[in-house]
């Protein structure tokens, strides 16, 4: 079976594993952020699913079809749940058994395997990320650099508190040597990348200073290890203005604190949370969040598709996704940002986190820790045994993310200005919690269904993308 007559990446239930048949050689492929910042330089928004399969010949197929969207786009191998948690033996046995796995096993294929997979499409205009979700990533990073790949994602906090119990001293440990194992074993003249997950702590509901400041501590801790091409992430929340000051205040503090020689970029994430049930709604809340990554100057969009309120999507649904976001950002005009940037809520209370955990040591990763231990940093709902658990949040009358509570974090709980008649802001309650989680959803499905415009449009000029312009 040769590339060309691979099968549709929907199918039902995919084949035994067997390596693709590899296309001619193709240019070498571009370092990941070199890719992204050429692509920021010649005004394309560049647009990333997430996608894995098990079997080899789906994932080529699903990589296949996003190089070939109309859209400036990079390529995704999403892990496996067992890979993820370090069960190797899991991952060999359901091959052995045809058994269907939620992402790409890249520990158990072999690194020819996966090298045949990316024959053709990896390259110069299509670079590959490596996600996974791992507190453990030392296999993956391994696996990733002998097939020929140099980015990848995650963070010694952001892969740690939302997804199990690996204790924080642990996951620290184990991040700092993987940074390291990556800038040792991907060769020059490529730099190797990793994003932090950190703007995406537990996708809602989490205030975006304080996902601000983790992204940007993740992105240090990168760069302290050995890292010298890194992104940062902010997921789209609840209030669009309140989203614009985040993404600006990712970008403020990553110049005032990554070394200038250090390649970045900030990657922003559609909304996270419980989707709407509508396509209509579905669509709009997608092309809200590539209107704010070009207005706010996020360079990179990871989407959603019209699926994601029911199942898994398909990779047809992705390569929709993908082309909806492009058109999209090609309609909106960039932000007409002068003079120095303000000083705006959610950029004082990101440096506030900031600043008081780097008070806290040379060492960073000593200093997350101790930040977690005293409740300096407190991720809101999250349960995981190293967080605090004494904060809480609440989304206001207006839609923004508020604090309610804040321990011994180094903010404020939220205060009405003075003279505004609010209700107090009273604790959350476990249906106050679901109706909170539900919130954006139900507003893209109420306004899908009413016909109204929603929020309102950016100034926009230009035009779609071109299947020829759109990768040049």
């Amino acid at each position: 079976m040769t590339a060309a007559t691979l099968a549709a990446p929907d199918v039902a239930a995919p084949t035994a594993a067997s390596p693709p048949t590899p296309s001619a050689p193709s240019t070498p492929p571009a370092s990941f952020g070199a890719f992204v910042a050429d692509a920021a330089a010649a005004g394309q928004l560049v647009v990333q699913p997430r996608m894995g399969f098990g079997d080899p010949h789906l994932m080529r197929a699903g990589l296949e079809r996003t190089k070939s969207a109309v859209a400036t786009t990079v390529g995704t191998l999403t892990i496996d749940s067992y890979t993820r948690v370090g069960d190797h033996a899991a991952a060999r046995d359901a091959l052995a058994e045809g058994t269907p796995l939620n992402g790409y096993p890249i520990a158990t294929h072999s690194a020819g395997l996966t090298r045949d997979l990316l024959a053709g499409v990896l390259d110069a205009g299509f670079p590959v990320q490596v996600r996974h979700g791992s507190s453990r990533p030392e296999a993956i990073v391994r696996a990733l650099a002998a097939a020929g790949l140099d980015a990848t994602e995650g963070g010694p906090v952001s892969y740690c508190l939302p997804y199990g119990r690996t204790p924080l001293a642990e996951s620290v440990e184990n991040w700092a040597r993987s940074c390291e194992l990556l800038a040792a074993l991907v060769p020059a003249p490529r730099v190797p990348h990793v994003e932090s997950f950190g703007g995406c702590m537990l996708g809602q509901l989490c205030p975006p200073g304080l996902l601000v400041a983790i992204s940007l501590l993740e992105g240090l801790f990168f760069v302290r290890h050995g890292i010298r091409s890194v992104s940062l992430s902010y997921a789209q929340q609840t209030d669009p203005a309140q989203d614009a000051e985040a993404v600006r205040a990712l970008r403020r503090l990553a110049g005032e604190f990554l070394p200038p020689d250090v390649d970045r970029h900030v990657v922003l994430y559609t909304y996270m949370g419980v989707f709407p049930h509508t396509e209509r709604g579905a669509t709009r809340l997608l092309e809200a969040s590539a209107r704010l990554a070009v207005t706010a100057g996020a360079q990179r969009l990871i989407v959603k598709t019209a699926a994601e309120a029911y199942r898994i999507p398909t990779v047809p649904e992705n390569v929709r996704a993908l082309e909806t976001a492009a058109a999209t950002a090609a309609l909106t005009g960039p932000s007409r940002e002068s003079g120095p940037p303000a000083d705006s809520e959610v950029y004082r209370e990101a440096r506030a986190f900031v600043d008081a955990v780097l008070e806290l040591g040379e060492d960073l990763g000593k200093a997350l820790r101790t930040a977690f231990a005293r409740g300096v940093l407190d991720v809101p709902y999250c349960l995981h045994p190293d967080n605090a658990g004494h904060s809480r949040s609440f989304v206001d009358a207006g839609g923004r993310l508020r604090w309610s509570e804040t321990g011994a974090m180094p903010v404020a709980p939220y205060a009405p200005p003075r003279g505004r008649r609010l209700a107090p802001v009273r604790s959350m309650t476990s249906d106050g919690l679901l109706v909170a989680l539900g919130g954006v959803a139900r507003r893209y499905d109420e306004e899908s269904r009413s016909g109204s415009g929603g929020l309102p449009e950016p100034a926009s000029g230009g035009g779609p993308p071109s299947r020829t312009g759109a990768r040049a």
